[in-house]
Parts: structure tokens; C-alpha cells; sequence
């Protein structure tokens, strides 16, 4: 038995059976918090020391990196039964799809300091750290999480179940009988 068998097991039957339902949803929330971390650890590198007076740009650089990252883990185990088109189409559509993440993502950063001009009231460090994580990490992650969910089921893995399953995902009927 697997390990994910095993920790399933523990589960009570109707929580265990939501969870199989939205397994790739629970996936895309892990890999989304792992390549968060790693994004974070480079916006802040980069914001606070050699583009200090841009934010945006270092978000953006930060973001790329970051949707490298997540279209491995994304294809290789979050979405790794769903295909329906050649690899080099479907990554030209996850980045795609990513890119537009991006800029939604940086967009509450980009409108909170071109526009209303956020960090000239700024004399702190920790206010400008607390309010780029606020903008970047909570506002903007979750509008493009939305938006990248929707959009890489809909147009990157388009068909479920296009590369067979695996003993890791079973399904509710496959866990049940077990």
C-alpha cells in the first residue's frame, strides 16, 4: 500500500471521499504553496536589495521563475493523468496561461505603487515587506490561482484521464473497495 493509501486510510470515509473528488485541486494548492515559498524567497532577495525601487519588476522576475517551477510539478503531479495535446502545445499553453497569471498577479502591486503611490509614504521596511506580501502574496496569488485553476484544466489539460491513471490516484470507488 502506498503511502497516500495509507494516509487516505486514516481519513473518515466522507471527508476522504471529498478529497478524492477535488485531488487535483488539493494538488494544485500544494504545488501553488511550494512555488509561493520559492517565489517569495526571490522577490524579497531581489526587492530589497538590487531593485529596491522596483518592486514590479522583481515581482515579475520572481513570477517567471516561479511558473517554471510549476509547470514540472504541475504536469509531472498535479495534472499528470490529464493531456489531450502534444507536449510542446501544452506547455506553450501553460505558459501562456502562466504569463497572464503573472500580470494579474502583479497587478494589485503594480496599481498600489503607480497609482496611488504606496511606497513614498513608506519610511519603514517592515510596513513596504508587510504591504508588497498583502499585494503579492494574498491578493494577487489568489486572483491568478483562480484564473490559472480554470484556465490549465480548460485549455492546457483539457482531457481527464488522457495518460491513464495510477495506483496514487484511486478513485473513490477504487479506495472504497480497497
Amino acid at each position: 500500500m502506498s503511502f497516500v493509501d495509507q494516509a487516505l486510510s486514516h481519513v473518515p470515509r466522507p471527508l476522504r471521499d471529498v478529497v478524492l473528488r477535488h485531488r487535483e485541486l488539493i494538488k494544485f494548492a500544494i504545488v501553488g504553496g511550494t512555488t509561493m515559498v520559492f517565489d517569495l524567497a526571490i522577490f524579497y532577495s531581489l526587492s530589497l536589495t538590487v531593485l529596491e525601487q522596483k518592486p514590479v519588476i522583481a515581482k515579475v522576475i520572481s513570477g517567471v521563475m516561479a511558473t517554471i517551477l510549476s509547470y514540472v510539478l504541475n504536469r509531472e503531479w498535479s495534472f499528470k493523468n490529464r493531456g489531450g495535446r502534444e507536449r510542446h502545445h501544452e506547455a506553450i499553453l501553460f505558459f501562456v496561461i502562466s504569463l497572464i497569471g503573472v500580470v494579474i498577479s502583479a497587478a494589485p502591486l503594480w496599481i498600489a505603487n503607480n497609482i496611488f503611490d504606496v511606497r513614498a509614504d513608506q519610511a519603514s521596511v517592515t510596513t513596504v515587506v508587510i504591504i508588497d506580501f498583502v499585494l503579492n502574496y494574498i491578493i494577487g496569488n489568489l486572483l491568478q490561482m483562480a484564473f490559472r485553476f480554470w484556465a490549465l484544466r480548460r485549455f492546457a489539460f483539457p482531457d481527464e484521464n488522457a495518460r491513464g491513471g495510477s495506483d496514487f490516484d484511486p478513485t473513490p470507488d477504487e479506495l472504497a473497495a480497497r
